[in-house]
């Protein structure tokens, strides 16, 4: 393989640029051609694609978000789409492709090989955590920390005015933000929408902090959780407990896609960014470069796609335990 492209596709996520900055220096060393595709799918099909030097990817490692922006294509989706997507990619010699993304970003590479053979391998770049195949993805980190310092500023304000803070993290399938940052946090209760939590437990787990004279409360709240987003899930508690109870509910938002990376997610990122590349180089295709157990494996695209992410059991155990 002479030249090959890197794109970033669906949600930003911090360490994103380093990523890209490990795909490119990693080409640079291999002495392959690399180029950039702005804007994912999108950019690929209109040929916003640009060749990339080690210079092109000076002085981003520490920034959040993607030199190559992202963009979700409903053009690419299409046969139409995807073939002038591939004419683009004849057109500048482009062998080979790094997908930094997620599921659809897989998605859409699978199908892409099925009609055109053009070969990817992904790196997970999600804050979400919630990709097969490997223990962490890139931003993951950085998003429970972002989550973890809003959650420690809110706490000081439910302790001086006793009030019961629901507090809403991304998390659309997945609990893991929720889990980590309320754990981290020292929430009374998570919410995640791997494990039903019904309202009663929450209403039980409340009563009986009261019944020891605990006057604050924090409940992390996946936004995916099947007993509704935190506001909702605020309300119904309202309707059990009573108006007397003062309440609060704040929702976090897309506070946590973005900022500097820590350092966890740049070296992952790195790391990640430079399996991806030498496994393009080394014959892989369709498949996914992830870390488990400290060890760089590979992971078919259709089982990242398609095989689900649970939650840790002992993760949920140590809520319960730790809030008592």
């Amino acid at each position: 393989m002479k030249r090959l492209a890197v794109f970033t596709s669906g949600g930003d996520a911090p360490g994103m640029n380093a990523c890209i900055r490990a795909v490119v220096r990693g080409a640079v060393y291999h002495g392959v051609e690399v180029f950039g595709i702005r804007r994912g799918y999108n950019g690929m099909i209109n040929g916003d694609i640009f060749p990339m030097t080690s210079h092109s990817v000076s002085n981003i490692v520490q920034r959040g978000g993607t030199i190559l922006k992202s963009a979700r294509s409903k053009e690419f989706m299409t046969p139409e789409g995807r073939k002038k997507a591939h004419d683009q990619l004849l057109k500048h010699g482009i062998e080979g492709l790094v997908a930094i993304g997620g599921n659809g970003t897989f998605t859409g590479a699978l199908k892409f090989f099925e009609e055109f053979q053009i070969p990817t391998v992904g790196a997970p770049g999600t804050i979400d955590n919630d990709l097969y195949g490997t223990d962490y993805t890139i931003g993951f980190d950085t998003a429970v920390n972002t989550a973890l310092e809003a959650i420690d500023k809110i706490r000081d304000t439910a302790d001086s005015h006793d009030r019961i803070f629901f507090i809403e993290v991304m998390g659309r399938d997945s609990g893991y933000i929720a889990i980590q940052s309320g754990i981290a946090g020292g929430a009374e209760m998570v919410m995640v929408p791997e494990v039903l939590t019904p309202i009663s437990e929450v209403v039980e787990t409340l009563k009986q902090g009261w019944s020891r004279s605990k006057s604050s409360s924090i409940i992390v709240v996946a936004e995916g959780d099947e007993e509704g987003n935190a506001a909702e899930v605020a309300e119904k508690i309202r309707t059990q407990v009573g108006v007397d109870v003062d309440m609060r509910v704040t929702t976090l938002g897309h506070i946590q896609r973005g900022g500097i990376p820590t350092a966890y997610d740049r070296i992952l990122a790195s790391r990640l960014g430079l399996g991806a590349l030498e496994g393009l180089l080394n014959g892989e295709k369709n498949v996914m470069a992830g870390v488990v157990n400290n060890e760089l494996l590979y992971t078919p695209f259709i089982d990242t796609i398609k095989l689900p992410k649970p939650i840790n059991e002992d993760l949920l155990r140590m809520v319960r335990i730790l809030s008592v």
